[in-house]
């Protein structure tokens, strides 16, 4: 299957795209705080990004979902900064204190090639949200030389419907969170109390683009939906409302991966709700829920592990 930008690039609408990103930048509404800031101009609202992206690191990455990693691994590119800056990020030098070098187009473009030349099955954009148009720009002369593997949008589900319309047509493979059901939760760690609202929205829209994960006949994906949902300590996150959302108003036949790798990261050792680990019993039930909620398609990576869990 050809990626979908790759006909987008051909026929020449791909930089009508770019120009209407970049004119987001100018007061930025890019995502769903719409700051205002003047990026275009280098001025940084809560992402800390101005016109250029930050890159942290670039790799071919085996520790992502089985439909994204197959055997060469799945070409990632952390972005540093972010525009939900969660208190428990497990990447808090990247996403808070933007670890990494600011980088021009073709910089990154020659990253995108440079993982495509090792093989990697797509170019997955880590935390991708702030930095829409400058990915568009390289996508552009990365295209120009070639590039013909899926793009996977890898984001926190803290997504602006309106961006996201100028990814349809561009982005074959949507990764994003749904980390909490309740504004409560989501104001206390994020400072979003908006945050369920636009991660159903983004969800939806992004199912409208690509549909479930459908994958090659090596069991690699190549275009569609896979949502991520992290389980917290005491059902912060509203596990069983979350999972009836994807399985009743998304698509029962969603690819879920069901993650219970919580530990206290960033500043959550100081709050009195999220500063220890995910227990195993917390995990167990929230596989179940996952199950009645009539969801078929789970990530299986860690079910061996639940087998012999006490």
């Amino acid at each position: 299957m050809e990626p979908a930008y790759v006909k987008l690039f051909r026929e020449g609408g791909l930089t009508e795209r770019i120009n209407r990103a970049i004119a987001l930048m100018e007061a930025c509404r890019l995502c769903p705080r719409e700051c205002g800031a003047n990026r275009l101009e280098g001025e940084r609202g809560i992402c800390k990004t101005g016109r250029r992206a930050i890159i942290s690191s670039f790799n071919a990455h085996f520790g992502e979902e089985s439909p994204l990693v197959g055997r060469y691994g799945s070409g990632t590119i952390f972005i540093g900064g972010c525009n939900l800056l969660c208190s428990f990020c497990q990447n808090y030098e990247i996403s808070h204190s933007k670890e990494g070098v600011e980088v021009e187009p073709e910089q990154m473009a020659a990253m995108m090639i440079h993982l495509a030349e090792r093989g990697c099955h797509n170019i997955n954009f880590v935390t991708p949200t702030h930095v829409v148009p400058q990915l568009l720009e390289s996508l552009a002369q990365a295209a120009e030389h070639g590039l013909d593997i899926p793009l996977v949008y890898n984001s926190s589900g803290y997504d602006k419907k309106e961006t996201l319309e100028l990814l349809d047509g561009i982005v074959d493979i949507y990764m994003p969170d749904f980390k909490f059901w309740c504004g409560r939760w989501s104001e206390r760690y994020c400072e979003a109390p908006d945050y369920p609202e636009r991660a159903k929205e983004a969800l939806k829209e992004m199912h409208r683009q690509v549909g479930d994960l459908a994958m090659d006949d090596q069991g690699v994906a190549v275009r569609g939906l896979l949502v991520r949902h992290l389980v917290m300590p005491g059902d912060i996150a509203g596990t069983e409302k979350v999972l009836e959302f994807i399985a009743h108003e998304i698509s029962p036949s969603t690819y879920v991966n069901v993650m219970d790798q919580y530990k206290p990261c960033g500043n959550a050792h100081r709050d009195e709700y999220i500063n220890r680990r995910l227990s195993s019993r917390e995990f167990r039930e929230a596989m179940e829920v996952a199950r009645r909620a009539g969801l078929t398609r789970l990530d299986s990576r860690d079910r061996v592990r639940l087998l012999f869990a006490k």
